[in-house]
């Protein structure tokens, strides 16, 4: 796929001949070098939709050209004309314009120095995109397995970038980088038939025939044996070279730009140029408040005789609580995401046509993971949505705490939300694939409290449970902004959780 040079606007002032003939811009015309650079670095199959043709670019060069097109969008954007244009027609151009205004504030923080955080990253990416290869077809093999080949020298770009990182003082603290080099560990097996890069490759399509299938899984298991040697040497250099330079500090008070980086970070996830992280502190403490009421309230309820930090011991240590395997937790999820699924078409009248599924999380990535996530599908491509159940350390899994995550993830949450807005007709391709922060998760939220009336909750410490989560969403507010505006240690972040 080439990536346009100029902008669409500027291709027509060069190729129209005359000047009364030219067609007024819309914002659809200006959005296809936006499309293309989505489709260019993989946005389009991380959200569930086939394989890119090869990894994104993450050189300074390949950012500085990415940040010049972003440039050049917006100052189009501006120059479009409004007057009756409708409703949609404005949201279209202000989201188009929130998205890249988006980019262009934080490609100045030269983020690609820091390419992982605690639950994610280049190699989640990397699984992530091999996980939504469907081989239908010999072709369709031969793009995954070129795919696997180019891993070797995607990460040897983020190893450079991170050395850049470790130059300019913007490295990540010891805690998420010991979770990356955790999942790193589970990576490295004895044989490429038991990587999770194999997966795919594990049965023959029906439609291929034994002899060329024979060739596929050749040609991937060497693709996948020089993958997992790159992924070795990753796993050395963070060891060895990147480790003794980590931030002593949690947050980021002491990256560089640390207030100017935060403050644009707020205004990304909640949309709101004018909040500050100090009200964002202060809604946090509020909501703690709140939702400690409620929760004492439950507390009544169930006669538990005892303080609440004796309630909470009792909830994490009562066998009751807890699933004693994987299967079992993964059968009480798949249970409640069905019973959610028979109640959604009397609380809804537009539903997706994509079905979802329920599945554990990948091993590789499951102790460093969250709870739970949603992955989007494609009906293009016949790959269903899933709900992802984290099975690792069942201890931190209470079943309490199932039901509002499995309405979050599922429906009427994610895939419900995410589904709908890419089955949407006649609008633009970045209004489908929009995903903002503050509406997104609040539409999750939203969901857990509609499953109430959906009669999800069959018991007061399910109840509780819906709250946990709330108030994890509230503590979290407070030890972000402690953490990376305030300064505080992980200690005092942590007590807020506690």
């Amino acid at each position: 796929m080439r990536i346009f040079a100029t902008t669409s606007l500027c291709l027509f002032l060069m190729v129209s001949g005359c000047a009364s003939l030219q067609p007024i811009p819309n914002v659809e015309t200006i959005a296809e070098p936006f499309a293309e650079m989505e489709e260019k670095r993989g946005a389009y199959a991380l959200s569930g939709e086939g394989l890119p043709d090869s990894w994104p670019d993450v050189s300074p060069e390949a950012n500085a050209a990415r940040l010049a097109l972003l440039t050049s969008l917006k100052d189009e954007l501006r120059t479009l004309p409004r007057a009756g244009l409708s409703e949609d027609e404005q949201l279209n151009i202000e989201i188009l314009d929130t998205i890249v205004g988006d980019r262009i504030s934080r490609a100045r923080f030269d983020e690609a120095r820091l390419p992982f955080s605690g639950d994610s990253g280049f190699h989640t990416s990397i699984l992530f995109q091999i996980a939504n290869a469907r081989l239908n077809s010999y072709e369709d093999a031969e793009a995954t397995i070129r795919l696997i080949e180019g891993i070797p020298a995607y990460l040897e770009q983020h190893k450079a970038n991170m050395r850049r990182g470790i130059e300019t003082g913007v490295t990540a603290h010891k805690d998420p980088l010991n979770t990356l080099l955790r999942a790193l560990e589970k990576m490295d097996v004895e044989s490429p038939a038991l990587s999770q890069l194999y997966t795919q490759f594990e049965s023959k399509p029906p439609r291929l025939d034994q002899e060329k299938w024979n060739k596929i899984d050749g040609d991937a298991r060497a693709a996948i044996s020089t993958a997992l040697g790159a992924f070795k040497d990753m796993y050395r250099f963070l060891n060895e070279e990147y480790a003794p330079q980590v931030r002593t500090q949690a947050g980021i008070v002491d990256h560089p730009q640390a207030k100017a980086y935060y403050k644009t970070l707020v205004a990304f996830h909640t949309t709101l140029d004018s909040i500050t992280p100090e009200e964002v502190h202060e809604l946090g403490l509020s909501e703690v408040t709140r939702i400690r009421s409620e929760m004492d309230a439950i507390i009544e309820e169930v006669e538990f005789d005892g303080s609440f930090a004796e309630f909470l011991d009792f909830l994490r240590s009562d066998e009751q609580f807890y699933a004693k395997t994987p299967a079992e937790l993964m059968g009480h999820a798949a249970r409640m995401a069905k019973d959610l699924d028979f109640k959604m078409a009397a609380y809804f009248k537009n539903l997706p046509r994509l079905p979802y599924g329920v599945e554990p999380v990948p091993d590789a990535i499951a102790p460093g993971y969250t709870t739970g996530r949603y992955v989007s599908g494609d009906i293009e491509t016949g790959k269903a949505g899933a709900y992802w159940v984290n099975t690792y350390a069942l201890d931190q899994r209470p079943l309490y705490e199932l039901p509002a995550l499995t309405a979050h993830e599922g429906v009427p949450g994610h895939h419900h939300q995410i589904s709908v807005a890419r089955e949407l007709q006649d609008v633009p391709e970045f209004r489908r694939r929009y995903y903002a922060t503050a509406f997104g998760e609040g539409w999750g939220l939203y969901s857990e409290a509609l499953a109430e009336e959906m009669g999800l909750y069959k018991t007061p410490y399910e109840q509780f449970g819906r709250l946990s989560y709330e108030m994890w969403r509230a503590c979290r507010l407070v030890a972000d902004t402690g953490l990376h505006w305030y300064g505080w240690s992980r200690e005092e972040a942590e007590a807020c959780f506690k």
